[in-house]
């Protein structure tokens, strides 16, 4: 292995791992990433972020020659479905000083090893209901296709608007003002009524009623019914959809009431059972509180807290003053601090039934449209020594634990909210905001409410499914401070 990498070294290997990494993916449903960074459909400068990423786990980049000898000996392994982690398996690889590197991935992906086509994993049909604001993005990250869930986008359920409804519709799907460009093609079939993202052709059904669709009329089977319309927040107004014919599961994007679970991915997703058939995704702040409150509690212990929660406005607010049937928030959104409340620190505990009674919180809806902040002001078992032990925990916790894909941290001395649009973390912890006295600390979490909640939606349909594809490395033991549940 050379000693030192040349920009230029890194960027023409990187060049040649674009079509390898394709290949992969498209021939043998194999799913490559550093360190949870997926390298599918990514440009060259995102490839080479991805190795740079591994300094922040293992205390050093992983090496383009490293990760491109790899590659080569991967394509010759006719492997079959799974998801493949480079930086993990180099890390492994360096621990254990081997030096023959296609023995050591043999070994390491052996229930994959000669099975192109043998293991094809299975999917799921996803219906979404609504396409707004949440229901687009859910359709973006479902069409991706490479986060290995199995999960199928088949079609989006609205009510047919006046006008060319399906090129309007196809047309939001394109273009965001938030989130940019859609990342690919986008085709519109009037004559089907269909359109077709990067290859994935979405039947767009219209209807005024969950019940009134017989989704196997458009080949769509034992489908998890997405809703992200808020219409109906409880299990009876939900089971409306389990009276069409195809749909088996349904998934709200909104707080559950009554008995329904409140499910946040990485902290309490182990609690759906096979036989549940309604559940709650929760709202996007109590996922971006809960995975925190959680970790911080497994460690110090929480007496009690207060959550202030200063929110991105949504469309629920007016443009301008006129009436609106909660308070303040028929004032103009967009050049007013608007205060408002909110049910998600209380909400933390459908998820964390110990923080029962510990938590109260607020909001503060403010001119900025995407990408919100929660404020932990938490009351402490036991103190850390200082904000940097309490940093150092969090920063672990990010980057190398069970709640990885939900918590980040950021250190950085210029972050601002617009930093964090498209964050797929439930939440990132920005680590120059804490602080720390005595028993009481405080804790900022910048959270994307619309992305970084779609991804955690996407990742309980993932958990409802229970198709996901087999991981390598399995045995991934890199020491991060993490106690035992």
């Amino acid at each position: 292995m050379s000693a030192v990498e040349t920009w230029a070294d890194r960027e023409t290997r990187a060049e040649a791992m674009v079509p390898v990494i394709g290949k992969l993916y498209r021939e043998n449903k194999a799913v490559l990433n550093i360190h949870g960074r997926s390298l599918v459909h990514k440009s060259v400068t995102d490839i080479l972020k991805a190795h740079r990423f591994a300094r922040r786990v293992v205390g050093e980049e992983l090496t383009t020659e490293r990760s491109w000898e790899m590659l080569q000996i991967l394509q010759g392994l006719k492997l079959g479905t799974c998801q493949i982690d480079l930086g993990k398996l180099a890390a492994g690889l360096a621990e254990s000083q081997r030096e023959d590197v296609e023995q050591y991935l043999r070994e390491q992906l052996a229930p994959v090893v000669d099975q192109q086509g043998q293991n094809t994993s299975e999917t799921r049909d996803v219906v979404l209901y609504g396409f707004g604001r949440i229901g687009r993005l859910l359709a973006r990250i479902l069409v991706e296709r490479f986060d290995g869930t199995g999960l199928k986008l088949r079609a989006v359920v609205v009510r047919k608007k006046p006008g060319n409804d399906l090129v309007k519709r196809a047309s939001l799907l394109r273009r965001d003002s938030i989130h940019g460009k859609f990342n690919g093609s986008i085709v519109v079939d009037e004559e089907r009524n269909v359109i077709s993202a990067n290859g994935v052709d979405i039947q767009v059904i219209y209807a005024d009623s969950p019940e009134s669709v017989d989704y196997r009329e458009y080949g769509i089977d034992d489908a998890i019914l997405i809703d992200n319309t808020g219409v109906w927040p409880d299990s009876e107004g939900l089971a409306r959809h389990l009276e069409s014919p195809g749909v088996s599961k349904v998934l709200l994007t909104a707080p559950g009431k009554g008995e329904m679970k409140n499910i946040v991915c990485g902290v309490n997703d182990s609690d759906i059972a096979p036989e549940d058939r309604i559940i709650s995704a929760a709202s996007c702040t109590t996922n971006a509180i809960t995975p925190v409150v959680k970790v911080i509690n497994d460690r110090y212990g929480i007496q009690q807290g207060h959550v202030e929660t200063v929110h991105a406005f949504t469309n629920d607010q007016n443009l301008t003053d006129n009436y609106h049937k909660g308070e303040r928030r028929g004032r103009a959104a967009g050049i007013n601090m608007v205060i408002t409340e909110t049910g998600a620190a209380k909400a933390v505990a459908k998820a964390l039934p110990e923080m029962e009674g510990k938590l109260t919180g607020n909001a503060i809806r403010v001119p900025v449209p995407d990408v919100s902040m929660a404020v932990l002001t938490l009351q402490l078992d036991q103190a850390p020594a200082d904000a940097e032990e309490l940093n150092q925990f969090l920063r672990g916790i990010s980057l190398d634990s069970p709640l990885s894909r939900q918590i980040d941290f950021t250190d950085s001395p210029e972050t601002v909210s617009s930093d964090l649009v498209g964050s797929r973390y439930a939440c990132v912890v920005d680590g120059l905001a804490t602080v720390v006295n005595n028993k009481t600390v405080v804790v900022y979490a910048w959270y994307d409410n619309e992305f970084g909640y779609s991804s955690q939606v996407v990742r309980v349909c993932a958990k409802m499914a229970d198709i996901a594809q087999p991981k390598f490395p399995s045995n991934w033991t890199h020491a991060a401070d993490v106690p035992a549940n």
